[in-house]
């Protein structure tokens, strides 16, 4: 059978304020039409399907949509899990009415594996779903135990445990994989992820994940990779960059090829769908940022631009900036000589400072260099001078 794995989606995610809703939907066409070139037999989302657990509604209808479309009446199995940016009972609301569709939504942790059959093949796959494992969730689920080991036990030793139960419902003559919303040991992080790793307490260790499947599909992280240095442990990755960590990365959902009792055969297929992250460093100054504009380059970007400048920029550059291109979120200016930390420069204390340099000193560090106007530093002289007086005059 064929198997499409992807996840963390993050509907209703924006960029600085800047909707991405567009290319989600560019996405969902996508996806839908991978499923259908490639044949895909089951569809797999690994989580985080919203951005948070109270998306706008376009969110949620996009959801419902891509899911619908995915499964093609019944014709296409798909599996859905919960997520850390998830609500669980948001995600497996529309279970009775999804489920008759073949659309299988789980929420919460629980101890039963998902069955699929998979008619164009005659094969069925078991599927040891979990979703995002909380603290919390794994104490609830584990409470009953007559072993209170259970719940002493390390984070990965219970994850491992509620995968193995679950494996427990393996066969010879099925497909086996696992699925779940975790952050496994020697994953690589960006910046647009809600870290779920706390000092690695809830860190998982690859073997924890050994339960006899023959894939794993993570959800989680953002960058695609493998886990462990497995082909067959893999995050598919978000379908578009979220942070500017990101830029540059190639985004991706993954093609698996198993059949029972057989190594999966994983492949990678790119997408397309979304705008590019990139970031522009212009150590020439506005004249280098005009000319890459007149260039029109990377035309469809969302741009995070540092620029290196001798003064302040103004607020009609800023804009004219802006007009030129609605891909630029953010303006970060580097001034020419910026010092970094200059309160102990020379071995000065603060109090050793005059109040005018000692202001120069801070609007520098706040600005990245630049040199404070003389009308704004009298400005300062005069309203720390008018305090002096109130404090004095104060009975």
């Amino acid at each position: 059978m064929r198997i499409l794995h992807t996840g963390d989606w993050h509907f209703g995610r924006s960029l600085e304020g800047r909707s991405r809703l567009p290319e989600q939907e560019a996405f969902v066409d996508e996806l839908v039409a991978i499923a259908r070139e490639e044949e895909a037999d089951l569809v797999l989302i690994a989580g985080d399907v919203y951005d948070s657990v109270n998306p706008p509604a376009a969110a949620e209808e996009l959801y419902y949509d891509a899911i619908s479309r995915l499964s093609e009446g019944g014709r296409r199995a798909v599996a859905v899990i919960a997520g850390n940016h998830d609500h669980p009972e948001r995600i497996a609301a529309a279970s009775p009415l999804a489920s008759r569709q073949g659309i299988h939504l789980i929420g919460l942790p629980r101890r039963e594996a998902v069955r699929v059959a998979v008619p164009r093949t005659g094969e069925e796959a078991v599927i040891a779903a979990l979703p995002y494992p909380s603290e919390s969730r794994l104490n609830e689920l584990l409470h009953g135990e007559p072993d209170e080991e259970a719940l002493r036990a390390a984070y990965s030793e219970r994850v491992g445990r509620l995968l193995r139960d679950m494996a427990g419902q393996f066969r010879p003559d099925t497909v086996n994989l696992a699925m779940s919303h975790l952050y496994v040991l020697g994953g690589k992080e960006s910046d647009s992820e809600r870290p779920i790793q706390v000092g690695g307490a809830y860190t998982v260790h690859p073997d924890a994940l050994a339960a006899g499947q023959q894939y794993t599909a993570l959800g989680h992280l953002h960058r695609p990779q493998r886990a462990a240095v497995r082909d067959d442990i893999r995050y598919c990755g978000s379908p578009l960059a979220y942070s500017f960590s990101e830029a540059g990365q190639a985004k991706s959902v993954t093609l698996v090829e198993a059949a029972p009792g057989r190594p999966a055969e994983v492949r990678e297929i790119l997408l397309s769908s979304g705008r590019p992250l990139v970031r522009w460093e212009a150590r020439g100054g506005l004249a280098e940022v005009y000319r890459w504009l007149d260039e029109n380059r990377d035309p469809n970007a969302w741009i995070e631009l540092e620029i290196w400048l001798e003064e302040a920029l103004t607020h009609e550059q800023v804009g004219r900036l802006r007009a030129m291109r609605e891909g630029i979120v953010t303006i970060r200016p580097v001034y020419a000589g910026a010092a970094g930390n200059e309160w102990a420069a020379g071995g000065e204390r603060r109090g050793d400072l005059a109040p005018d340099e000692m202001f120069r000193r801070f609007y520098r560090r706040q600005t990245g260099g630049a040199e404070p106007d003389e009308a704004l530093v009298r400005l300062f002289l005069e309203l720390i001078a008018g305090d002096g007086r109130e404090e004095a005059a104060a009975p």
